[in-house]
This record gives structure tokens, sequence and C-alpha cells, in this order.
């Protein structure tokens, strides 16, 4: 597979928001419950009770920010998996600690292609739609398996969401590490069709 030194500038050109239904069973009921409450001129303090009630209800079954927040990573992980079953069938390993004899050295990825055991892809799939801490945390991921993988082995990094725009430093912190050869590639939703040319090519170098 050729290398392409990438530019900060033209990845995150092509970055897009990633959209996921916030809402659960309990927030619906919840939203259409205060919906059905009557119109009224003034309130009792047992109207306002129930109102109290209700929302008191969402906030223990959780905030839709953080379903949203879930729902938005693993959005972003199952689109990858299904272009990797794609290409590879069940040939490969998710949410797994890979090991090469690295150094005894393992480290946690999204997807290993074969297996976990004798990983010859890494795959890191993360989306992001707020900032947080979450999004330097994946700076620390990315050297656990850099550090860990065998020098032969690809890493491929798919990520999306324009939040990115508000953390530049750290996406610069990565496309460095992609331009020294240490992650092949870095992909979102708008190189989809690269990633999946990529992937049958390094099926075809490896052998898989």
């Amino acid at each position: 597979m050729e290398f392409i030194a990438q530019s900060l500038e033209d990845v995150l050109a092509t970055l897009r928001p990633l959209v996921v239904e916030w809402q659960d069973d309990t927030a619906r009921r919840v939203i259409a419950e205060i919906e059905a409450l009557p119109v009224k001129s003034s309130y009792t303090v047992s109207d306002l009770k129930r109102f109290l009630d209700i929302l008191i209800e969402r906030l223990r079954s959780g905030r839709g920010s953080a379903i949203s927040g879930q729902r938005r990573g693993r959005s972003v992980e199952d689109f990858v998996e299904a272009i990797v079953r794609k290409v590879f069938g069940n040939g490969y390993a998710v949410r797994c600690k890979f090991t090469t004899g690295q150094r005894n050295k393992t480290a946690k990825c999204d997807i290993a292609i074969p297996s976990k055991s004798a990983p010859r892809i890494l795959i890191e799939a993360k989306g992001y739609g707020a900032t947080g801490s979450k999004m330097t945390d994946i700076i620390g991921d990315i050297e656990k398996i850099i550090a860990a993988k065998r020098g032969d082995t690809n890493f491929l990094f798919f990520t999306d969401g324009l939040t990115w725009n508000d953390r530049k430093s750290d996406f610069r912190k990565i496309i460095e590490y992609q331009n020294a050869g240490d992650i092949t590639r870095i992909y979102t939703h708008a190189l989809a069709d690269r990633f999946e040319a990529d992937l049958r090519q390094l099926k075809s170098e490896h052998g898989l």
C-alpha cells in the first residue's frame, strides 16, 4: 500500500457532523407526558409537582446528551465494522486486546484483523460531537497501539465529527504519527470508499 503523507488541512476538510438519535424510550415517554399536560392560565402546586416528577424521572434515567455521545461513538465503530465485514467476512476480532510479541506489550483496539493474537491490520474508530477529555484520551490510546504493534502491522485510524476543528492541536499529533509512518492512513466518512479500497489492497498484500 502506497504511503501518502496526509495534511491536517486536507483531513479536517473531510469532517462532517455526527448526528444520532438522542432519545431513548424513557425520553420519548417523558416528552409525550409533558406535551400532554393541559395548557392553563395558571398552575397549582399539584400541577408543578407532576411536572417535576416527570423531569426527575428523566434525570434519573440518564441525560440525552450522554446517550447521544455514546451512540455517536458507537455509530462510527459500527460503520467501520460493516466495511471490515464486507471485505474480510468474519475474519477479525472487535474491541479486543491484541498481542504481537513486540516487546511483550499488548494494547486495546477496536478491530484486529485477522485475529487479536496475530493481527496484520489494526483499526481504531472514534467519532466525536462534543469537546471533552475523551478527545485527548485517544492520543494515549493511539500511542499504546503504536508501541505494542509490530512494525509490519498496518494501523488505520477512522474518525469524524466537526469538534476536531476545535481540537486541532490533538489532531495535529495524530497527523504527525501518520506522517512518521506509525499510522498507515487516517479516514473519515467522506473517505469511506478509499478505506474499503485500502482494506482490499491490504488483504491481498497480507494474504488474508
